[in-house]
């Protein structure tokens, strides 16, 4: 896939996000988990990637049921070796796991990333 399809693609993906990427993306966008800026739905090599903090190097990958199918399972096998060849560390998560269990899947995620400062809390005029 071109870059300019593969852009045009994560653009769409951005668009329809399950329930799961949805309460996640909550907690990860705007610098909300450390002051880690995560994006949605990039890609990287030929991938598009759930989430990502190109900071830390950090993908999280949500994956539905389809993904304990052999062939699948095997397709997550190889993009996460690739991914991890590149220098990224991944995490993956089951959609209900975020469902049912968000705050474990966050502390999960806070313990593999550094504290970033976040931006500075507003201040109320006096």
């Amino acid at each position: 896939m071109n870059a300019n399809l593969k852009t045009a693609f994560a653009r769409l993906l951005r668009k329809q996000y399950t329930d799961a990427e949805r309460l996640l993306w909550l907690h990860l966008s705007n610098r909300r988990l450390n002051g880690i800026k995560f994006r949605r739905q990039h890609p990287i090599g030929t991938y598009i990637v759930d989430f990502v903090s190109l900071e830390e190097k950090l993908i999280i990958e949500l994956d539905g049921g389809q993904h304990n199918e052999k062939e699948n399972k095997q397709d997550d096998e190889k993009r996460t070796a690739w991914l991890t060849k590149e220098g990224y560390r991944v995490l993956r998560f089951w959609n209900d796991e975020v469902m049912k269990n968000t705050s474990a899947v966050l502390d999960l995620i806070t313990d593999h990333v550094h504290p970033h400062p976040g931006p500075l809390p507003s201040r109320e005029r006096e």
